[in-house]
């Protein structure tokens, strides 16, 4: 029996039609009429089977939630009818809205997904824990100012509700595991950490799970102007430092996360590529490192929103603190990337944080 009353504001690709057909079209953020393909899979079941090949493993909101004993999809939002319309037909769904403020006033869904466009994510995941939401997930990127990220980080933290934000890798069990192994000393001392500052830092931001107080300051350095897509993140390098005086660098085509300790090194290059271990070890003729197996889990392509969704339920059920992509450490990674950002456009100069302003914005790719 279902413990949970799931719902879903968004039907885009995230929120349903990744796992239903090809994406495709073009579209502005305040369209309401989106390209949406005519040839879709309505009707597709997901087999074990097919689960070797990255296509075939469920990818939206609306499919995690379905999926889950604990959670019974009961409501969707979207502006698009076209969309609801899919929506309802394939999970059986009557209460379906244009609406999505009326929806959550009238529905009060325990858990919510929200895939909308960043644009006024931050009303509807205020305004879901307002009417009872007990966990969210929301898309990627967390928000467009450090306001808005601000407002759904302390709503959700007041009202104990668990954020996680983006259906990356980092919801990923390996993660954990990855912690587990530093805490236990299988690399010795963690005496740096390097990540990529070319990868949209605040999407995909596996570095900020590894933070473990409050960055203090920040360089950055040969930022890129705004690329036609309408992205302006960050694509320079730089580095930034803790209160305890935990360093991270950020370089160009560096690994997605690499930590380095005095007995070893974890690293994984891109974002779904395995994780591997190197560890210092004796041998007849003295210390050398070597690379060893992986211990289970490890990184798989894919997954983001059913892995998230997992660390907001286990939250719930206080099994977790928080989510490992958790809007805490997302909002963090949010404000370095906009410090950098500030710093490069000063030669480089170093920027203190907190940032005072925070109506700063970000810039992004044209259908985020």
């Amino acid at each position: 029996m279902p413990k949970y009353r799931g719902a879903v504001i968004g039907l885009g690709w995230m929120g349903l039609l990744y796992d239903l057909g090809q994406r495709m079209g073009t579209w502005h953020v305040d369209d309401v009429d989106r390209p949406t393909p005519t040839a879709l899979e309505v009707d597709r079941k997901f087999h074990f089977h097919e689960f070797h090949n990255a296509r075939r493993f469920p990818t939206s909101y609306c499919e995690a939630l379905h999926d889950r004993s604990e959670v019974e999809l009961v409501a969707a939002a979207e502006r698009d009818p076209k969309r609801l319309r899919i929506c309802g037909e394939r999970y059986g769904i009557d209460a379906l809205y244009t609406d999505a403020f009326e929806m959550l006033e009238k529905e009060r869904p325990e858990i919510v997904g929200i895939a909308t466009n960043t644009k006024g994510r931050a009303n509807l995941t205020c305004c879901a824990v307002e009417n009872g939401a007990r966990g969210i997930i929301t898309e990627k990127p967390i928000a467009i100012t450090l306001e808005e990220a601000d407002r759904m980080v302390g709503s959700c933290a007041d009202a104990g509700v668990p954020l996680c934000v983006g259906a990356i890798s980092t919801s990923h069990p390996s993660l954990a595991q990855v912690k587990e192994l530093v805490a236990a000393g299988a690399i010795g001392q963690v005496v740096s950490m390097e990540a990529s500052s070319n990868t949209n830092m605040s999407q995909h931001q596996n570095w900020a799970y590894f933070v473990e107080d409050r960055p203090t300051w920040v360089v950055g350095l040969g930022d890129e102007p705004p690329r036609e897509s309408g992205s302006g993140e960050f694509r320079g390098q730089g580095m930034m430092v803790t209160e305890a005086e935990q360093v991270i660098f950020f370089r160009r085509n560096a690994p997605i996360l690499r930590l380095t300790g005095t007995a070893g090194e974890i690293m994984h290059q891109g974002a779904y590529d395995p994780w591997r271990l190197w560890q210092t070890v004796e041998t007849a003729a003295g210390e050398k490192t070597v690379e060893v197996p992986w211990p289970d889990p490890q990184m798989q392509r894919l997954g983001g929103a059913v892995f998230g969704l997992a660390d907001v339920i286990d939250c719930i059920e206080g099994r977790m603190q928080e989510p490992k992509n958790s809007g805490r450490s997302v909002a963090l990674a949010f404000e370095v990337e906009l410090a950098m950002k500030q710093s490069a456009a000063q030669d480089g100069a170093r920027i203190e944080l907190p940032l005072a302003d925070r109506t700063i914005a970000m810039e992004y790719d044209w259908h985020r």
